[in-house]
């Protein structure tokens, strides 16, 4: 499965960089992600994975629901074990699920949607949202360390291939 290779690839660029950054540069506020840190976009990446791993037997995700687990984004040694940890998850076979979420409306949640989807689409979702964070967490590196990074971390795949087009 794409998919598979996909979230085995992030999960290891994106681990290779929590191993170079220092325990205080990994929970530093940086102005450039609004004084949030490093770690809390790590945590947020990896809970959404947890999230639809654990509701794959139920056939039900709701991302609104996660833990928020402070440690994951304090203790970048925990962090770095969960990321690794992602892509052993994610191999299952594709099937339907529900995706439930709320919105807010006047300053209290609704009751749940229910959308259709399957596991391979949310498995997509993640990719897609975790390489948006690593977007943001490449910003966060740039103010907060000399860290040299690959030059398509954070890159969304049609963007990489369209830079390869423009190139030619």
């Amino acid at each position: 499965m794409h998919l598979q290779k996909a979230v085995d690839n992030l999960c290891t660029q994106l681990a290779g960089i929590i191993e170079r950054l220092s325990p205080s540069q990994y929970s530093e506020s940086c102005k450039s992600l609004s004084n949030n840190t490093i770690g809390q976009h790590v945590r947020h990446i990896i809970e959404l994975f947890q999230t639809l791993d654990k509701g794959y037997q139920e056939g039900l995700v709701n991302y609104d629901t996660r833990k928020r687990d402070a440690a994951i984004e304090t203790n970048k040694d925990i962090a770095l074990g969960l990321v690794k940890n992602i892509p052993h998850n994610m191999g299952k076979p594709n099937k339907d699920m529900i995706l439930e979420v709320h919105y807010e409306e006047d300053d209290h949640f609704s009751e749940p949607v229910a959308i259709p989807t399957n596991y391979y689409r949310e498995v997509a979702f993640n990719l897609e949202h975790t390489i948006h964070h690593m977007a943001l967490i490449r910003a966060g590196i740039i103010e907060i360390s000399g860290i040299v990074l690959p030059e398509n971390f954070g890159v969304a795949s049609a963007t990489i291939k369209h830079r390869k087009q423009c190139a030619q």
